[in-house]
């Protein structure tokens, strides 16, 4: 998918640690994802916690897609980008009603998902302020725990069984709620589970009369491994479809159907670009240490997530056993025991789906540096992050004069 030409030129130009990313990729996959529904309105909102980079986020405006947003500066990035602000969808939590207020006042789609700060909002609002309620289906699905956001025990949304209870406050302040929404996890492969899901969320639609969209959520799943399974994303939309298109006619009026795709549209399109500092052999294990740790790409140590290693400078067929490891002062492991073409000091190695949730959980850990970004656009390289200095980490410090 990736051409390793272009890799190490990226490699060669701006140096490693690097995040590189395809621009092609991302707008095959939004637009895979849109065609997979028919015959009705879809309006897939880009869940941008995955990677907040201002020229993804114009490069997906510009395929037409909207924006999802989990906190007030995210909501100020897409509006620097370019998004109108009916084209973002505001859902945060567990945060406070002063910063609700203030996407109140951007004017985007405001998203709540507990009652008391809906009781706040009501007392404040009144009718004036459409909003979606995010409901907590109780279906575990996802991948890894972490990632599981719709069961029982999850933070996320009102549940329920909490329904009588919501229905009683929107009464009370009349508040006008124009959208459901709903986000059971991230990486399903089961269509039955978005299935499900929809099921109960539209039954939860069938108590409020003057909806305009619902948002079943996201986690489509990427392969990250050679014979990895993936959504069936062709068949979710299908399924999907054909539910929705039903429940419409149920309800009396063809309503809009929103999305939250955030690895969905980025991950496969981002490679993460390292240089071997060190190969260290121990009695058990061969070591790859290489320029970068978890202060730059945290998944595989946070959700013991894998991601794909290849020697993109020294490709044969004499493969050797490598723990990749980072150099930061801490047990940080890209990938254990992989096996992978013969890693010499020097080589460029390239870690596969980096481009959700890489540069954007990234930190200055141990003082290092982040990392810079190059977005390819057809033959085109283009610099879209510079890589920190040093006066990156003192410029917010308060220093004595």
């Amino acid at each position: 998918m990736h051409n390793t030409k272009f890799l190490l030129h990226a490699a060669e130009q701006y140096g490693t640690p690097l995040y590189y990313y395809d621009a092609d990729i991302i707008r095959h996959q939004y637009k895979r994802l849109v065609n997979s529904f028919t015959d009705i309105t879809i309006k897939p909102k880009y869940a941008c916690k995955a990677n907040t980079n201002i020229h993804i986020l114009k490069l997906l405006k510009a395929e037409g897609c909207g924006l999802d947003t989990v906190s007030i500066q995210e909501v100020e990035l897409g509006l620097f980008a370019g998004f109108q602000q009916d084209e973002i969808l505001y859902t945060p939590n567990c945060v406070d009603i002063a910063e609700i207020s203030k996407a109140v006042e951007f004017g985007v789609h405001i998203n709540i998902d507990a009652l008391p700060i809906l009781e706040q909002f009501g007392s404040k609002y009144g009718n004036s302020v459409p909003i979606c309620v995010r409901i907590n289906p109780h279906v575990l699905a996802g991948g890894n725990s972490h990632i599981q956001t719709g069961h029982i025990d999850s933070k996320f949304g009102i549940s329920i069984h909490q329904i009588r209870h919501l229905l009683r406050i929107i009464q009370l302040y009349d508040i006008q709620v124009a959208g459901l929404h709903m986000h059971t996890g991230s990486d399903i492969v089961d269509p039955q589970s978005f299935i499900y899901g929809l099921d109960i969320l539209l039954d939860v639609a069938k108590d409020f009369k003057d909806l305009k969209y619902i948002d079943f959520g996201s986690g489509f799943k990427v392969p990250y491994k050679p014979g990895d399974v993936e959504s069936p994303i062709e068949e979710i939309g299908r399924q999907v479809s054909i539910r929705f298109k039903e429940f419409c006619t149920e309800y009396g009026k063809d309503l809009e159907l929103w999305c939250e795709p955030g690895k969905y549209l980025v991950s496969q399109a981002g490679v993460f670009l390292v240089n071997v500092n060190v190969v260290k052999q121990t009695v058990s294990t061969v070591f790859a240490g290489v320029n970068s740790g978890l202060n730059h790409l945290i998944r595989p140590m946070m959700y013991e997530a894998y991601h794909r290693i290849e020697n993109i400078s020294n490709v044969t067929e004499i493969e050797r056993v490598y723990s990749v490891v980072g150099n930061i002062c801490e047990t940080d492991t890209f990938g254990w025991d992989r096996k992978i073409s013969e890693i010499r000091e020097g080589d460029v190695l390239a870690m596969y789906n980096a481009g959700a949730y890489g540069f954007s959980m990234s930190s200055q850990y141990n003082s290092r540096l982040r990392p810079a970004e190059v977005l390819k656009d057809g033959t085109e390289l283009k610099l879209i992050r510079r890589r920190e200095e040093i006066n990156d980490l003192i410029y917010t410090q308060m220093l004595d004069k």
